[in-house]
């Protein structure tokens, strides 16, 4: 199956279902593509050669690496031996497998703390452990049960948003909806027998704060692909080495990369992987053609901050942080309208546009908007 990730958010909180968010990757590989159906084991740019699991060795000429990230559940203390997360009321929108557990978690709650969680890690969508936070204040007080709850949000993060502007307007909304906001803490354990999350705080390693949960929602440590990680092609962090710019790796002319596995200096999510396409596509286009790239890519990223059932902060910055947004309005605020993309025109984008090469970005209809000033 291949997944639409980023509808996870509202089937986390019961606004869709996670069936909406899978079709069989069959039906959106492209026709003349040779589908080959193992993962991959091993690249070696030296040998220009790409070795799979069923013990493959592909020649490439020029290579195109998207392998994501890697989850890692398994570094949080204690999270692996639990079999029966529904039982322990732990969700994580991060995964088809435990998706559907956070909306468990969701309904089953009486009263307590509900606690989300950020690790000290890159993440894909940072934005993503915060969306789930604003649904379930909202869900809570649409069942009546939000007297009752404290709704906790333990970052790793020094900020709460790393753009200021929309910053400014969450801390706006975490005021207002009295939603405790802990930075520089990071979730390394969790004893299920007892309810409890252990959070370390940064600031100060080695001294640590344990919370009672009624709900807890885990966002996992992430790190790069391991197929990255153990080649000549990754950076000393381990994520695959590109310039900036072009996506052309910095080592190997002959190899080009996007989205998450990248070491790009921007927010990892899938309005950046539709930004990319369009340059990666003109940048190969050219290569082949032994021409100069001329199209740079500027970081463009979005995230879209769903705040109730019915309202968005649509965020979307470059790489220096400053907000790059598409409508002559002002994002910062939340609105229905945001929140009609991100749940229905968002994921038609994506089946339809992205998946078929006919979306990269919205670009064109920023300049169109803006009346060419953007």
């Amino acid at each position: 199956m291949h997944y639409y990730q980023p509808i996870w958010t509202l089937v986390g909180a019961g606004a869709k279902g996670v069936a909406s968010s899978g079709r069989p990757t069959a039906s959106v590989v492209p026709s003349g593509v040779k589908w080959v159906r193992s993962r991959v084991q091993e690249i070696n740019p030296d040998t220009n050669t790409v070795r799979t699991g069923n013990g493959m060795e592909i020649s490439y000429q020029y290579l195109i690496v998207a392998l994501g990230l890697q989850l890692h559940y398994e570094k949080i203390k204690g999270l692996p031996e639990i079999e029966d997360w529904v039982k322990f009321k732990i969700g994580s929108n991060y995964s088809v497998q435990t998706v559907e557990k956070t909306w468990s978690a969701l309904q089953n709650f009486k009263e307590g703390n509900a606690v989300f969680s950020f690790p000290n890690t890159p993440v894909k969508c940072a934005g993503a452990p915060q969306k789930i936070m604003y649904l379930t204040d909202a869900y809570l007080r649409k069942t009546g049960k939000r007297a009752k709850a404290n709704v906790v949000y333990n970052t790793s993060l020094p900020v709460l948003f790393g753009v200021k502007k929309y910053a400014d307007a969450l801390w706006e909304i975490v005021k207002s909806r009295d939603i405790q906001v802990n930075l520089r803490q990071n979730l390394i354990e969790v004893r299920a027998d007892k309810q409890e999350a252990v959070f370390e705080n940064l600031d100060n390693p080695g001294e640590t704060k344990v919370l009672e949960y009624e709900m807890l929602h885990v966002t996992p440590p992430m790190g790069p692909n391991p197929v990255v990680k153990g080649s000549l092609l990754a950076d000393e962090a381990g994520w695959l080495d590109i310039n900036k710019e072009t996506l052309q790796h910095n080592k190997y002319p002959n190899v080009f990369g996007i989205g998450d596995c990248t070491n790009l200096p921007t927010s990892k999510t899938a309005a950046a992987v539709a930004a990319q396409s369009s340059i990666l596509d003109r940048t190969i286009s050219k290569v082949l053609k032994n021409e100069k790239p001329d199209r740079k890519y500027d970081g463009y990223t979005s995230c879209p901050l769903v705040t109730n059932y019915n309202t968005v902060i649509l965020a979307e910055f470059d790489y220096s942080g400053q907000p790059l947004e598409t409508f002559p309005i002002d994002q910062s605020k939340e609105r229905w309208t945001m929140y009609h993309m991100k749940a229905d025109v968002m994921p038609h984008l994506y089946w339809h546009g992205l998946l078929k090469g006919f979306w990269g970005g919205p670009g064109p209809y920023r300049k169109i908007m803006h009346l060419g000033m953007k």
